[in-house]
């Protein structure tokens, strides 16, 4: 885990006193708070429909027992008691007053934490695989890159106007689970010659016109990646439109330039960059690699797990969805879903935070990652050692077996919090969740990612849900469009749109015909709801959906 040099913890303090000035200029009056609004975005302070929120940085989604405790401390201090883990895996406080957020940010810097570049039109919190150096297919750990990156791009000189936002994502398995074909810029490890590069990928991003990256570059060798991306964002702060913030965006400008012409702009600017770093950058990463380092790893045997496994059958069904394949033999990663039937997607209240803090410091060797799934990974755990923490977890509503199922949803703070939505997410998550629930369908749906937004900006991610769901407003009333096939992994695409819009009222049971569809049409409980989609193509969907003759099979709550 990074440990902030001399230099990082007296650059955020400078930027807290600096902010805590304007904050105090935006209170006398000084300021307007249009003049306010570049400065407060600069440090993460959004004013959202009811109050500020503040959007804190979570690098690449790693934190330790310390950091947790303190944003605990946070909510309950300055906020109302709870915190809302983000798709972006940073932590949103939505009910800050404005003259409070100067201490709380001086808070997350005793922890060696910020809000810096969480907003704004800059290069954005990097984010990166949640099993980072856990993982048993990882060919290396992708936080050190992150890190590289984040230490690269903060106060850019020539990165802080940019023509909008721009966001990184690292994964260091050829798995994707940190939705790299979405980014504006998605890196993947890869190997080639036995050494260790980066593939690449540009252009890709959600919104109003979904797009999936491109691979700029196969292979970036490791030396190289800085100034490369240097070129990359060089390019774009050049050719990017400036004129309509809704075509700004970088897949934009590869998709009016082509991606041939882009690649040729970028090998230019390389030669340039690649000069002018001398070799900087891999010093730097020379040194913030070994903070890396894996754990000491136990060798215990697993015989705890194994009779709890047998005997209880609650923690088996745990064990089953929840837990993750380790690199380290008799180890696990465990995944602890914030996605309790009926609550609120990626909430967490302070004393939830503490309890997962106290576990990750007993058990997981102090270390914690956000999921851009808006759930928390203990990435470390010994076998040996789950029955116990289950036991904790379920004490405090923290043991739900639904990782990946159904209710595992992804969902936008919608129209309850955001100034920009349309309509409302958490309530229709809430209700798809208890109603699954209720009818005892979820394991045997099984894998099946449903990702709900609540405006055309989507936060949620739904296009590319395997079920994604958009709000709109339609006259004052809210419409909820569905979208098919979405994939957010190595196999990226972009859902398509099935047809007319359902009603607030309607849409949970259209959710529900869907799946019926589903099960009756597939060939097996090994096929999942994506695959079967990809087979069967869009037509039994819509008929369900639609059709006259749709099965309305009904089940007994």
């Amino acid at each position: 885990m990074y440990t902030y040099s001399d230099f990082d913890a007296a650059f955020v303090a400078e930027r807290n006193r600096q902010f805590r000035a304007q904050v105090n200029r935006r209170i006398d009056g000084s300021l307007t708070e249009d003049e306010f609004k570049p400065l407060r975005l600069m440090n993460g302070l959004y004013l959202q429909l009811h109050a500020y929120m503040l959007r804190v940085a979570i690098p690449y989604g790693t934190l330790s027992s310390r950091q947790m405790h303190k944003l605990a401390d946070i909510a309950d201090r300055w906020d109302k008691g709870y915190g809302h883990f983000t798709t972006r895996q940073n932590i949103q406080y939505n009910w800050p007053k404005l003259t409070d957020v100067p201490d709380m940010l001086d808070a997350l810097a005793e922890v060696q934490m910020h809000a810096i570049q969480t907003s704004g039109n800059t290069i954005r919190n990097v984010t990166a695989d949640h099993f980072a150096g856990a993982a048993a297919d990882e060919i290396a750990d992708p936080r050190p890159v992150a890190e590289l990156i984040r230490q690269w791009s903060t106060d850019h000189p020539e990165f802080q106007f940019l023509p909008r936002k721009f966001k990184v994502a690292v994964s260091g398995s050829p798995n994707d689970r940190a939705v790299i074909a979405a980014h504006d810029v998605g890196i993947r490890i890869v190997q080639q010659d036995g050494q260790i590069g980066y593939e690449v990928l540009v252009g890709g991003g959600l919104g109003r016109t979904p797009m999936i990256g491109k691979t700029l570059n196969g292979f970036v060798a490791q030396a190289d990646l800085l100034p490369y991306l240097e070129a990359v964002v060089s390019v774009w702060n050049l050719l990017g439109r400036r004129d309509n913030k809704y075509k700004a965006r970088i897949k934009i400008t590869v998709h009016e330039h082509g991606i041939d012409e882009i690649r040729t702009l970028v090998d230019a600017r390389f030669a340039e960059t690649k000069a002018a770093f001398n070799g900087a950058d891999v010093a730097l990463y020379q040194q913030i690699e070994p903070q890396f380092a894996a754990p000491a790893f136990s060798t215990r045997d697993t015989a705890d797990f194994d009779r709890a496994y047998e005997a209880d059958p609650v923690f088996r069904a745990w064990a089953d969805i929840n837990l993750a394949e380790h690199r380290a033999p008799g180890y696990a990663i465990a995944q602890i879903s914030l996605k309790a039937h009926g609550q609120t997607p990626g909430d967490a209240t302070s004393e939830q935070m503490r309890v997962i803090a106290d576990i990750a410091k007993e058990f997981g060797h102090d270390e914690l990652r956000i999921s851009h799934e808006q759930n928390i990974v203990l990435p470390h755990v010994h076998k040996s050692d789950l029955p116990q923490i289950h036991a904790r977890l379920k004490s405090h509503g923290l043991a739900t077996a639904n990782i990946g199922l159904i209710s595992d949803i992804i969902a936008c703070p919608g129209m309850d919090y955001c100034a920009l939505a349309t309509a409302r997410s958490i309530p229709v998550a809430q209700q798809i969740a208890t109603r699954f629930d209720e009818l005892k369908l979820e394991n045997e749906i099984g894998d099946l990612k449903i990702k709900i937004s609540g405006c055309i900006n989507a936060c949620g991610h739904h296009h590319v849900g395997h079920i994604g769901i958009l709000g709109l407003d339609r006259a004052g009333v809210e419409n909820y469009q569905i979208t098919l096939g979405g994939d957010h992994t190595q196999t990226a695409a972009i859902g398509q749109r099935t047809g007319p819009g359902f009603s607030a009222e309607e849409i949970i049971p259209a959710i529900e015909r869907l799946v019926d569809a589903y099960l009756t049409h597939r060939t097996g409980a090994e096929e999942t709801f994506l695959a079967a989609y990809r087979r069967l193509g869009m037509d039994p969907f819509k008929e369900a959906l639609y059709g006259e003759t749709a099965s309305k099979r009904t089940r007994a709550a």
